[in-house]
């Protein structure tokens, strides 16, 4: 049995991982565990890029549980807002999901379809142990428009306001079976079930 942490608090990449990964390992040879489980704080993200992010929270794993870890960080680039919430996605507003899908959409006021598009961009990260010298980093992109009011109750995070050209609706409009064969972070993860070595 392998056991790995995974180091998020947030509940619905919670969901999203522990879906894929029991699908991927039926025979029940691998264990996630949420960093919650094992009292594991959440790490101070000091990066200035996804990747950076991502192996700082796998490494603060790492150190406190003595377990190998899986990070991601993740967000989403708005062309007309020069890239930005980026990898301040989470706390763009500072006051949460609704509060942030919030002050994109007056952000993006009086902005055409034409100039809408964005991008969800996931980096996941895998640590075999705190000093790994060569974590294995696995990248997912999702292109989309963002609409000018939210639409659907799935999913988490700005999802009600990403518009999926290709099933012509939102991603909060998706189940979540498809939408993670879609998503950023469902490419990210199929890569490391392809290719992971524990």
């Amino acid at each position: 049995m392998t056991r790995i942490v995974l180091a998020s608090g947030n509940k619905g990449k919670l969901r999203e991982f522990s879906a894929m990964f029991s699908e991927h390992f039926a025979n029940d040879n691998v264990e996630l565990i949420p960093q919650t489980e094992l009292d594991v704080s959440d790490a101070d993200e000091t990066g200035l890029s996804f990747v950076e992010n991502a192996i700082i929270k796998a490494r603060h794993a790492c150190q406190v549980t003595g377990l190998p870890a899986l990070a991601d960080d993740s967000g989403i680039e708005i062309d007309a807002l020069d890239g930005a919430p980026g990898i301040y996605s989470a706390r763009y507003s500072g006051e949460g999901d609704q509060a942030n899908n919030a002050k994109v959409l007056e952000n993006m006021k009086g902005i055409p379809e034409a100039q809408r598009t964005a991008r969800f961009q996931c980096v996941l990260v895998y640590m075999r142990h705190a000093e790994d010298p060569t974590p294995q980093v696995f990248q997912g992109a999702w292109e989309g428009i963002i609409l000018t009011e939210p639409s659907g109750t799935e999913g988490f995070g700005y999802d009600p306001i990403f518009y999926v050209p290709s099933e012509q609706c939102s991603a909060a409009e998706l189940s979540r079976e498809r939408k993670n064969k879609l998503s950023h972070r469902g490419q990210a993860i199929q890569q490391l079930l392809a290719r992971w070595r524990p």
